[in-house]
């Protein structure tokens, strides 16, 4: 006799599937609870819109400031030396090439000499025709000068009778006129001796020599070519002495001028070496600016007014070159440790004072855009009063007037009996929108 298995309701719910869950496997337990989070998170995000703005701020700092004055020039050699032909003729060698080093004297090209010797030759026939013609006047004034002593005897041992006066005339006329002639050709001699000198220059400078050592930066000629030295002198070389020094050439603008003097130091950076930065120190600066057209006499009065300046630089490593495009840093001056507000701070306007001047509102430094922002830094000048704003612990704003001094571009020197160093100051609004 078999058993029976007595079946339970909890046995038959789950045998169809209508078991009851645990409570946190329910849906109607998760969907309430997920709505909850999401309004918390919701209220954390925009539920702060109601407070007040949230500013950028930075504290007063007491530092000194290095002033200095931007300028962009090219870096030069100290000494560079173009190198050209007096004489014309065709170019037979060409002996050196850009970068070569050269040394004082050594030879760079030669021109053709054939005509050049052919002249040398022809002015020595004519140097010796020129003393021939000496000797041969010579000559003449000895035989003239002898007829005239005997033409002299006879009328003293005659006692005046012989000869006659017109002979005595004709023989001293005779004399002069030789001397004349010797003179003429001795002249002529020297005239020829002149050219025959031109003739050997020219030949010595149709071999190009350089005048300096150095380094050759251009080479403008080549084997064949033909010079033509009639009118102006043509350039077959650009030589710098010395690499190892250089010049560093500005453009500093008049504003900015008063500042720079001889002796100051100065640092610049070029393209080449980028975060790399080179020292150098001012030389001289110009006292008439790149504006004057000394050839016309007149003054270009619609360009920017610039001044050049000269800074010398030691190129011991050689890494600069010629020609490189370098933004120089001139130090004009180091203050001493004073209290130091940023920039921002004093272009600050708070949102409420921009509504009410009708300001654009938005952006950071100040929140002014368009010409207003201009006029504002434009009064920001050393002895300007300008008001500057401290967070509060409460979050509020504090209007503080300060008298401003010298500026870096990015700090402002000033003074105040309210503000001290370690205040926060406003210098923008955060923008919490994307």
């Amino acid at each position: 006799m078999s058993e029976t298995t007595q079946t339970t309701p909890q046995d038959l719910e789950e045998f169809l599937g209508t078991a009851k869950k645990p409570f946190w496997k329910r849906r109607k337990v998760w969907i309430p609870a997920l709505v909850v989070l999401l309004a918390l998170v919701a209220w954390a995000i925009w539920g702060g819109e109601n407070k007040g703005p949230n500013y950028i701020t930075e504290e007063v700092e007491t530092r000194s400031l290095d002033l200095v004055v931007t300028a962009t020039g090219n870096l030069r050699p100290t000494n560079q030396v173009e190198v050209g032909s007096e004489v014309s003729g065709r170019i037979d060698a060409v002996l050196v090439d850009v970068n070569d080093r050269v040394a004082q004297g050594q030879v760079l090209a030669r021109i053709n000499t054939d005509v050049i010797d052919d002249q040398i030759t022809q002015q020595r026939a004519n140097l010796a025709a020129s003393r021939a013609q000496v000797e041969q006047a010579r000559a003449t004034l000895d035989v003239d000068r002898a007829q005239l002593e005997r033409l002299q005897e006879v009328y003293r041992l005659s006692d005046g009778r012989v000869p006659s006066q017109q002979e005595m005339a004709g023989a001293e006329g005779a004399v002069r006129r030789a001397q004349a002639s010797l003179a003429s050709a001795q002249a002529n001699v020297m005239s020829a001796q002149a050219s025959l000198s031109t003739a050997l220059t020219n030949r010595e400078r149709a071999v190009i020599r350089s005048p300096v050592s150095g380094v050759v930066l251009v080479r403008q000629v080549e084997p064949g070519q033909t010079v033509a030295a009639s009118f102006s002198t043509p350039t077959l070389f650009m030589l710098a002495e010395d690499l190892a020094v250089m010049q560093l050439r500005v453009k500093v603008d008049e504003a900015d001028v008063g500042q720079v003097e001889a002796g100051q130091a100065a640092t610049f950076t070029v393209d080449a070496y980028p975060g790399r930065q080179f020292p150098a120190q001012v030389e001289r600066v110009d006292l008439a600016s790149g504006n004057i057209a000394t050839a016309a006499g007149t003054t270009q009065t619609n360009a920017v007014v610039e001044y050049e300046a000269r800074l010398t630089v030691d190129n011991a490593s050689g890494l600069l070159r010629p020609g490189m495009t370098a933004t120089a840093n001139i130090e004009t001056q180091n203050t001493a440790a004073q209290m130091v507000v940023p920039n921002g701070a004093l272009r600050f306007v708070p949102p409420e004072e921009q509504e009410a001047s009708g300001m654009q509102v938005g952006g950071p430094g100040g929140q002014i855009g368009g010409l207003e922002r201009e006029e504002v830094r434009a009064t920001i000048g050393a002895g300007s009063r300008q008001t500057v704003h401290v967070l509060g612990d409460d979050g509020g704003l504090r209007p503080i007037m300060v008298t401003t001094g010298l500026s870096d571009g990015r700090f402002t020197i000033v003074t105040s009996d309210e503000l001290e160093p370690g205040m926060k100051v406003v210098t923008a609004i955060r923008s919490d929108r994307p």
